[in-house]
């Protein structure tokens, strides 16, 4: 990807977190000028949309979970962190939707990959599309895993949600406009 002239000339890590590292890196413009910038770094993450019907409508399996940065519940597709090193996305998927819901796929389609907050971290997250859908066992990590809900919604009422204003979180909104625009065209 071209860089636009800019040149990366150093970082000096700040904070080693548990999962997220903070950087500090300097930078060169186009013109010359230096100047700094505060960098999260992420190994990434996926979410998983998982769609179903029930008598013949589409069907989304979301979940309600507190969110610490937030202090709030939010209402999202099951997702995850890449936290297990050289992981193909597309395990990382499925061992999400099977801890957080309880669900297994035999069609797990890749949809997209995009940059969270390209301002601030180099996060990507990779959406996948989950059908042919099985129980299995969920096993939830942490205190917000363990007092989640799951919501089971209409894709048309989700949609809708997204609409209204009513979900916020982006991987949810893209995920859900993604599928939806898969099954109407």
């Amino acid at each position: 990807m071209p860089k636009g002239g800019f040149r990366l000339l150093s970082e000096s890590l700040i904070h080693k977190g548990h999962v997220w590292n903070v950087a500090v890196g300097t930078f060169e413009s186009p013109s010359g000028e230096v100047f700094e910038r505060d960098i999260i770094r992420s190994p990434g993450a996926v979410g998983v949309v998982p769609l179903l019907y029930r008598a013949g409508v589409p069907t989304v399996v979301l979940v309600r979970q507190y969110r610490p940065p937030l202090d709030r519940v939010v209402l999202e597709i099951p997702a995850g962190i890449r936290d297990v090193p050289d992981e193909p996305t597309a395990v990382t998927a499925a061992r999400e939707l099977a801890e957080e819901v309880g669900l297994q796929a035999a069609c797990l389609e890749y949809l997209t990959n995009y940059y969270t907050s390209a301002g601030m971290t180099d996060s990507i997250l990779h959406l996948y599309l989950a059908t042919e859908l099985t129980a299995v066992a969920a096993k939830a990590y942490g205190p917000e895993e363990e007092h989640m809900e799951m919501v089971e919604l209409s894709l048309a009422d989700a949609v809708a949600m997204v609409v209204r204003g009513e979900i916020h979180d982006a991987k949810t909104v893209i995920g859900l406009l993604l599928v939806d625009r898969r099954l109407n065209s």
